[in-house]
């Protein structure tokens, strides 16, 4: 079996599953197994692969085939330039979420405490930790699985933070100067409509936002004033549709609230200041 042969074997199950980007994954799947360059592919096509390395890959290519995420085939997804290990037991790290590290890092000083609420693998906390050197930072989630991807991805990055599990600051005892958050906020009877690889892959837990999507928002944006320094500042990801909502929630002890849109022109962070 050729590398040309297996690619074409590949695209085509994946074409016949139905997966959206079916070349694209096919080829992410070949070069994880082979570790084959595209420029060294187009090279030489014809070169080939060891028996177990094409068993590895047709069970790699069913797998998608059930529409299960490529990243957690690969245990990878790379988020504000950085490498995450990530596993069913978190979401996958999204390039919208990028907004709000980068919202973030533009307050953010040395000597600063930051908090991330449901940290998942950690990307937002650990990302801000390595961008902006001299920071102290927890993450808190209430899975304890997620917990351990998150450590394991602080121990792959070089980086030292403090993960505490929690249902939102029921065991939070201290006071930071930023508290960062991209909560559940799907409301419960959208998520049977979502892409098979999020409603059947993902974890519900870190998706679901009750009723309306706003459950958390209300509990973070009531409870965060006890848990911030003076001036402190909270940054929330919401869903597309609901700026006008978290604003209003946030208008009574937050002041100076900007909403931030992402690439595509969507609201997707909301910001403020603790009122003083």
């Amino acid at each position: 079996m050729t590398l040309g042969l297996l690619l074409k074997s590949g695209k085509e199950k994946l074409k016949k599953a139905q997966i959206a980007e079916w070349e694209l994954d096919a080829w992410f799947l070949l070069e994880y197994v082979t570790g084959c360059t595209r420029h060294a592919y187009l090279l030489h096509p014809e070169q080939e692969v060891t028996e177990l390395q094409e068993q590895r890959y047709e069970e790699l290519i069913q797998k998608r085939s059930f529409h299960i995420p490529l990243q957690y085939l690969t245990g990878s997804q790379e988020f504000m330039g950085l490498s995450f290990f990530v596993n069913e037991h978190v979401l996958i790290p999204r390039q919208d979420t990028e907004i709000l590290v980068e919202e973030a890092l533009r307050y953010l000083q040395d000597g600063m405490k930051v908090l991330d609420m449901c940290t998942g693998s950690g990307c937002i906390l650990l990302s801000v930790l390595k961008l902006q050197g001299g920071l102290c930072g927890t993450g808190v989630d209430l899975s304890e699985e997620a917990l351990g991807i998150a450590r394991k991805n602080m121990e792959n990055l070089g980086i030292t933070a403090e993960f505490l599990q929690s249902d939102l600051f029921d065991r939070v005892r201290e006071r930071y100067d930023c508290i960062l958050s991209n909560p559940p906020y799907i409301c419960t009877e959208e998520l049977d409509t979502l892409m098979e690889e999020v409603r059947f892959y993902e974890p519900r837990m870190a998706l679901d936002g009750h009723a309306d999507g706003l459950y958390y928002y209300r509990r973070l944006v009531e409870q965060s004033p006890d848990y911030l320094t003076p001036k402190g500042m909270l940054f929330l990801e919401i869903g597309y549709q609901q700026a006008e909502a978290v604003c209003g929630m946030m208008e009574k002890d937050y002041k100076d609230i900007h909403v931030v849109k992402d690439l595509a022109g969507l609201d997707r962070v909301v910001y403020g200041s603790l009122r003083e």
